[in-house]
């Protein structure tokens, strides 16, 4: 494929987020250290942010026609097949990216390899300048990455790169009937996690460490069960669901707690909650389905992929 045109995808740095809360630089700082906070700190972490967008955006720029685009602007934007599209921030910058793309190649920078992990971050400034440049004459390795899917009865879908949230927007427990392979049941519970491989690092590894504790501190003698990893591969052709703190009453039952989705075996939740039932991705609660009673939603593998560049 030849490529017309790179996406330079961006974000706001935390510094930027607080001038907007509190209007000026100068009531930013004096919220922060009245607080006991670092002002200097978040002022390092945006002047390296925006140094390395400089730069990128000035290299890019002498290599392919450029487009820059501010995150918040994803929902609305429209790719083209013949982009390249290059995001530059954090880990969850690369999430909320990829749920917007058809397949594009995606080329993720790390701004700041001393401060940020980046676990899907490969590139630093110069070397993602590299890539593209090998990216335009053919030469690039990706990885296809599974994502997830969230499809209700009503039409509306929505992605995940990390994993799904289905449950009650509060604390209080989500009411809802699962079904799995034909079986139902009906529970009450805070809610259940779906994790794709790359989000088996995260949100579900939790919940798997507290299984794991719960085990040491029950158990007795030198033969303590341990539950398997939950991490597994970012292209696995299956997703994992864990129910969170299931309730058993004489309503409610705890015996589909955990398990595998794959291209033959669904998830259906049917809400049975009158008001606040949510489903969310990747975290971002403002970025929801409404589920509330009579939806019904099917989880699934999501037929796209996230065409993660890696060299």
């Amino acid at each position: 494929m030849e490529f017309e045109k790179i996406v330079l995808v961006t974000r706001k740095t935390r510094l930027e987020g607080l001038v907007e809360r509190f209007n000026t630089i100068g009531q930013a700082r004096f919220y922060l250290e009245h607080g006991g906070g670092d002002f200097d700190l978040y002022q390092r972490e945006h002047n390296t942010y925006y140094a390395a967008v400089s730069i990128l955006r000035s290299e890019l720029q002498q290599l392919i026609k450029l487009q820059e685009i501010e995150r918040s602007l994803l929902p609305n934007f429209l790719f083209s097949e013949t982009d390249i599209v290059a995001a530059i921030g954090i880990d969850g910058l690369v999430a909320n990216t990829a749920k917007y793309l058809n397949g594009q190649p995606l080329v993720a920078v790390n701004p700041d390899p001393a401060y940020i992990d980046g676990i899907l971050l490969p590139f630093n400034v110069p070397s993602a300048v590299s890539t593209v440049r090998s990216m335009l004459k053919g030469n690039f390795r990706s990885r296809k990455i599974s994502m997830a899917e969230a499809h209700l009865n009503d039409g509306q879908s929505l992605l995940a790169f990390n994993d799904l949230f289905i449950g009650v927007r509060s604390h209080v427990s989500a009411r809802y009937l699962i079904e799995v392979r034909g079986t139902q049941e009906r529970q009450s519970s805070s809610g259940i996690i779906v994790s794709t491989g790359v989000g088996s690092t995260g949100w579900l590894s939790s919940m798997f460490n507290m299984a794991n504790g719960i085990l040491h501190g029950t158990q007795q003698g030198s033969h303590e069960k341990t539950l398997p990893p939950s991490r597994f591969n970012w292209e696995d052709e299956k997703l994992v669901y864990v129910v969170r703190e299931p309730f058993i009453s004489k309503t409610s039952s705890a015996n589909t707690v955990f398990g595998y989705v794959t291209p033959q075996a669904s998830l259906k939740i049917y809400s049975e909650m009158p008001e606040g039932g949510v489903i969310f991705s990747d975290g971002v609660e403002s970025d929801f389905l409404t589920f509330n009673s009579g939806a019904v939603a099917t989880i699934s593998l999501a037929k796209k992929k996230t065409n993660l560049v890696t060299g």
